[in-house]
C-alpha cells in the first residue's frame, strides 16, 4: 500500500490521483476532524473541495498507521518535513519527497533533512509543473522521479506512481529536482510583482528568462545537472508557476505587487507560500556560493518591506552587460 502524509490540496490531489484506479491509498492529515470528514464525505472541503474522492482513499490522524506502507509520499510542507519525520517510528524502504523548498533555519535541502531522520530509507523527489486541481481532476500532468537510489529504486517506484493521466520521467538528479522546485517558488513571487504592477507580458517573460538563469547558475553551483534543470522539474515548473493565480507564491507577488505588505498576504495561514520562506536561506546561499541571483535578492528585499515599484527600479536600473553572464 501507498502512503501519503500531508492532506493539504497538493497531498489530497496526489491521494487521489494514486487511488484513482482503486487502488489503495493511506492519507495522513494533521487538522483535528480532517481525517473523519475525509472518510466521511470523500472530500476535502478545507483544502481541496472541488475534488470528489475515490472511496479506496482511506485518511488517517494517527501517524502510526503509516508504517503499514511500502511506499511514502511525503507531501508536509517544507519548513515542518523534519518535524514531521522526527515523530515518525518507522520508514519504509522508498520515501518520496514532494514538497519543494529549503529549511529556513539550516539551510539543508528536503532529501539532507530526510536521511537525517531516516538513514536507512532511499530518498526520491517528485516535482514538476502541477496544480493541485487540476491534478486531483486527472488532467493530464507530468513530472520528474528523481531516484537517489537510481535505476533499481525507479523500477520499484514508477509503476506505483504512474497513471494514465500522470506521467513521471526519470531522473537520477535528486539534487538539481530539488533545487528547481525550490527556486522556481521565489520566482513565482517576482512574477506575481510584475503582474501586480501591470507591468505587461514583456517584463513578465523577461523576468522567467532571467530567473531561470538564475535558477541554472545556483543549481550548477550545488551540483545538479543542466539537464535537469530544463526539464520538467526546472524550467517546466517556472513557466506553469510563474504564469497563473493558481500558484500561491504568484498570488503573494500579486498581492504585493498591488501594494499590500507581505505580513498581511501571508496572513492566510490555510495555504503556504513556500518561496516567501525560501527566498531569505537561498540568498544566504547564494552569497555563501558565489552565485549572483539579483531577482532574489529583490524578491527579499520586498518581504522586508521595500516598496514593489521601487525594488523594480532598482532590477532596471542594474549595469548593462552581455546575455549569459552571471547576472
Amino acid at each position: 500500500m501507498i502512503g501519503v502524509v500531508g492532506a493539504g490540496a497538493w497531498g489530497t490531489a496526489l491521494a487521489q490521483m494514486l487511488g484513482s484506479d482503486g487502488r489503495e491509498v493511506l492519507l495522513w492529515a494533521l487538522e483535528d476532524g480532517l481525517a473523519d470528514a475525509i472518510n466521511a464525505q470523500h472530500r476535502n472541503e478545507l483544502f481541496l473541495p472541488s475534488a470528489e474522492l475515490a472511496h479506496s482513499i482511506r485518511a488517517t490522524n494517527d501517524l502510526a498507521d503509516m508504517a503499514q506502507c511500502d511506499t511514502l509520499l511525503m507531501v508536509t510542507p517544507a519548513q515542518h518535513l523534519g518535524s514531521v519525520l522526527g515523530k515518525m517510528q518507522s520508514f519504509p524502504r522508498d520515501l518520496v519527497l514532494c514538497s519543494k523548498g529549503i529549511e529556513q533555519s539550516t539551510g539543508r535541502m528536503m532529501n539532507d533533512v530526510a536521511k537525517e531522520a531516516a538513514p536507512e530509507a532511499e530518498i526520491a523527489v517528485l516535482s514538476g509543473p502541477t496544480f493541485a486541481h487540476e491534478v486531483a481532476a486527472g488532467l493530464p500532468a507530468a513530472v520528474t522521479l528523481a531516484c537517489g537510489g537510481g535505476d533499481a529504486q525507479w523500477e520499484r517506484l514508477s509503476p506505483q506512481i504512474a497513471r494514465a493521466n500522470f506521467r513521471p520521467y526519470y531522473s537520477d538528479d535528486v539534487t538539481g529536482a530539488e533545487i528547481g522546485g525550490a527556486v522556481k517558488n521565489v520566482l513565482a513571487i517576482a512574477c506575481g510583482v510584475v503582474e501586480g504592477l501591470q507591468l505587461g507580458q514583456n517584463a513578465r517573460n523577461a523576468l522567467i528568462t532571467r530567473g531561470f538563469a538564475e535558477m541554472l547558475r545556483f543549481g550548477v553551483a550545488l551540483g545538479g545537472k543542466p539537464e535537469t534543470l530544463n526539464g520538467l522539474c526546472g524550467l517546466g515548473d517556472l513557466v506553469l508557476t510563474c504564469s497563473s493565480t493558481s500558484s500561491r507564491n504568484f498570488s503573494l507577488g500579486k498581492a504585493l505587487g498591488e501594494g499590500m505588505s507581505a505580513i498581511e498576504a501571508l496572513a492566510d495561514k490555510r495555504t503556504v507560500a513556500e518561496g516567501a520562506h525560501t527566498a531569505p536561506v537561498l540568498r544566504d546561499l547564494a552569497e555563501k556560493h558565489g552565485v549572483s541571483m539579483p531577482i532574489t535578492e529583490a524578491v527579499n528585499a520586498l518581504l522586508e518591506g521595500e516598496a514593489a515599484r521601487d525594488v523594480v527600479q532598482a532590477l532596471l536600473a542594474r549595469p548593462l552587460k552581455a546575455e549569459g553572464h552571471d547576472a
